[in-house]
Formats: C-alpha cells, structure tokens, sequence
C-alpha cells in the first residue's frame, strides 16, 4: 500500500477486514512520525521506503495524490514483479497512464473507492486495464472485499461513477449537516437533532435497498396532499436543489478530466 491518507487507509481497514493477514501487508508514509501510529492500528509492516514496500509483492496500490501518482510510478517502476497488479485509486488517471510509464505489460487496475470502505460500508468502482487478467481482478475484487460492494464497469464510466460514489459521501455529509442544523433552527437539541438527521438518512438508504423501490415511488408514499412534506419538498424545489446535485455531480466530472488533461504528458 504506497500512500496512507484518508483513501488509502480505508482501502486498507477494508482489506483487512476481509481476512487479508497484517503480516502479508505493508504500508508506506512520507512522515516517519506516522510509522508507529499505523503500525498500532492495524498491525502491518510500515516503512518509508517505496521501492523496498513493492519487492515481492503480488498487489501494489497506488494511493498517493494523483499530482504524485508520476514521480512514484518512477520511483518503483522498475522494482515491480512482472505479475503484480497495479491497482490505482487516484482520481481521474486512466488505467493508460499507468501503462504508458510502467514496464511493457504490467497489469493495472483502476479502482475509485470511498471513505466508507474503513467501517466495510463503501462502494468500489472497478475497471481493468489491458495487460491485465480475469484472475487478476478477481484478486483484486477479493483484497477489496471487505470494503463493502464491489462492481465492475467499463473504464468510460469511471469519472461519472466516482462523481456519484467517490465524491457522494461528501453531498451526504453536506446534507447530514444541513438537517441537523436545520432541527436547532427549529428548537431541536444539537444531539437530539443530529441523532435524528443521522438515522433518518440511514434508514431510508437500507430501505431502498432492501426493497429495491424507486426514489420517486417512496417519496410518494410518504408524502400526502396538502402535507407538512410536500410544503417542504416545494421549497427544495424552489431552491432548485436537485439541479443543484446535478450541477455539482457535472462540475465533479470536469474536474476529474481536468485532472487528467493537466498530468496527462
């Protein structure tokens, strides 16, 4: 595992909770103060140097910043074993620019993972790159088990599904936020408030879930005419909001392809 921030470290928790044994994993940092913490939180190796993390290994995943996603590929390139698959979490980076500076044939992976996968909860967005075998990805499905719901996709859906799932948590949060608020505006306790905000958005996800109906169709169910919801849904829609999440789901994908255009050479 090469970069251990927020990204890599919940691709790591999950990893391991799907069985993957502490002794058969070795992190990287930048900061050597950080060694030790990884260390007692998840019982890997820990190191700081890139290339001897790398030697021997049968997955190698990417989880820097894609700004340095470059100069580690330079770094480690040529201590890479011709099988180990090269699994990146970097957003808006093909699985083509990993090719192009990685030895002829290494196999690649490009997953977009999320902030969920530390607790088993989150949604992995998986496409292979050329050189890469069935068997390999399904090795890599297999490390990233435990992480929550994996699903294969075309690599042109890849910017799109990590607007929905990648940056999604965040819209969550933003929307978690916003009721809790909401309720002491309207004389709720905070905890009260939030404890409310916080079931109430995990309960209608499950349910969606496990009965599989429409958005549309159970907001239906649950709001009666002339209601306390619709009067407030209208003021969503007077906000525009759902354009809103449409608009920033957009800006999310062009700047993905930013992204990729500015490290591109």
């Amino acid at each position: 595992m090469l970069g251990t921030g927020n990204m890599g470290e919940a691709v790591l928790a999950g990893a391991l909770r799907a069985g993957l044994a502490p002794e058969h994993v070795t992190a990287t940092v930048r900061r050597p103060e950080r060694l030790q913490e990884l260390a007692d939180r998840h019982g890997v190796r820990t190191t700081t140097d890139n290339v001897a993390a790398v030697e021997g290994a049968d997955v190698v995943v990417i989880a820097v910043k894609p700004k340095d996603v470059a100069a580690m590929l330079t770094q480690v390139g040529d201590a890479l074993p011709h099988h180990a698959v090269v699994v990146s979490v970097a957003v808006g980076l093909p699985t083509s620019f990993f090719e192009d500076r990685l030895p002829a044939r290494q196999p690649v992976v490009r997953v977009m993972p999320n902030t969920p996968a530390a607790i088993g909860a989150g949604m992995s967005v998986l496409s292979a790159g050329e050189s890469v075998t069935d068997e390999q990805v399904a090795l890599v499905e297999a490390v990233l088990a435990g992480t929550g719901d994996v699903v294969r996709v075309p690599e042109a859906y890849q910017t799109p599904a990590a607007a929905i799932s990648g940056s999604g948590p965040a819209y969550v949060f933003y929307v978690l936020d916003a009721l809790t608020e909401a309720g002491v505006a309207a004389g709720l306790p905070r905890d009260l408030s939030s404890r409310l905000a916080r079931q109430t958005l995990l309960g209608s996800a499950r349910l969606i879930a496990e009965t599989g109906e429409h958005p549309a169709l159970a907001r239906e169910r649950v709001t009666s005419p002339g209601g306390t919801t619709i009067a407030g849904l209208r003021r969503l829609d007077q906000a525009a909001v759902r354009a809103a999440f449409i608009d920033a789901v957009a800006a999310s994908c062009e700047r993905a392809e930013e992204i990729a255009a500015e490290l591109g050479d």
